[in-house]
């Protein structure tokens, strides 16, 4: 593969509070325990007075990934929309500082960048609050052709499903990759977007997916079904490849005639699993852009989510090249 970068992703670029938290916490804020809520300012600036103290570090979910596919030694580039505020800074200094391309303009005399209020509970789980604030101002002229032409892979956030203005820069990548004879991504995010979008999201997956990532809960919602494994069996109708992620148990990589099981890769002690399911992507993604099997490239996924949750944070702390480098997948073929 020859592109200048490997993976370029589109997504709500926002900047994480993370805080430890008991489940007393969530129960006097109405918080549902490993759930992701959208909440506006007031609420953003309420809930946060309340949280532990905590982290600050760059996120957003697809953000995440150009973080773990540059760890891995890849080429990223990232399109997003912040305000021209300090935290807006904040999240341009951090995706810049690892080597990804993001010339995005940011917003001004708009809405606040957009920050996520993570509540970490001691059995890792992650209940998040998100207060999407300039994200929703990303519109189709943010989205450069030479950026989204250039990359091997383009991968595309399910949360930005949301937004009408975003989706319309969904369409124009995905015109634009398609054109170029490039591969397209999607990560379904979470089961409220599936939810949400399915009639959307499944007309989208059927004209413009290769490459589908979903847990066991998102991909059951997209199918409106209580049976994972039904659902799984569906989506291999519908696009090249879809890898689920299944937390402990790992990933299964499917294909329409084809399957992988990947076990997950061994973590000490969980921690926090926020930014799990994108760090897979990065693993997979990185993977794929660099001719590994599908099998290797679940293992790399599996590899890089491990990572991820033995600390606080959603992107990698340690080299995810060296890391791939000892488990001997750097060279598998």
């Amino acid at each position: 593969m020859n592109g200048l970068y490997d993976v370029a992703a589109i997504g709500n670029a926002i900047v994480d509070v993370i805080a430890p938290a008991g489940d007393a916490f969530l129960a006097a804020e109405g918080l549902a325990k490993g759930s992701m809520m959208l909440i506006d300012a007031r609420r953003a600036d309420e809930l946060y007075t309340r949280m532990a103290p905590g982290i600050e570090a760059s996120g957003g979910s697809a953000g995440n990934t150009v973080a773990g596919v540059a760890s891995l030694g890849g080429r990223s580039a990232y399109i997003g929309k912040v305000a021209d505020d300090a935290l807006g800074a904040i999240f341009t200094h951090d995706i810049r500082a690892i080597g990804a391309h993001f010339a995005t303009a940011p917003l001004k005399n708009g809405p606040a960048t957009a920050r996520c209020l993570i509540n970490v509970t001691p059995d890792g789980q992650r209940t998040m609050c998100t207060y999407l604030g300039a994200c929703v101002e990303l519109t189709a002229h943010d989205v450069d052709p030479a950026t989204v032409e250039a990359a091997e892979v383009l991968y595309l956030e399910g949360y930005l499903f949301d937004p009408p203005e975003a989706r319309r820069a969904f369409a124009k990548a995905a015109g634009l990759a398609r054109g170029a004879g490039r591969k397209i991504a999607l990560s379904l995010s979470d089961a409220f977007v599936a939810e949400r979008h399915r009639h959307a999201l499944l007309a989208f997956i059927d004209a413009q997916v290769d490459i589908l990532f979903a847990n066991e809960v998102e991909i059951a919602a997209l199918f409106d079904t209580g049976n994972w494994a039904a659902a799984a069996r569906e989506v291999r109708t519908r696009v090249a490849i879809a890898a689920i992620t299944r937390g402990e148990a790992g990933s299964l990589v499917l294909c329409p005639e084809t399957e992988h099981i990947v076990a997950a890769a061994p973590v000490a002690r969980v921690v926090d699993t926020t930014g799990a399911g994108d760090q897979y992507a990065a693993g997979f993604l990185f993977g794929l852009a660099s001719g590994k099997p599908l099998d290797v490239c679940g293992q790399l996924g599996s590899l890089a989510a491990a990572e991820v949750i033995g600390h606080y944070g959603p992107r990698p702390e340690t080299s995810l090249a060296e890391l791939a480098r000892t488990a001997a997948l750097e060279a598998a073929t």
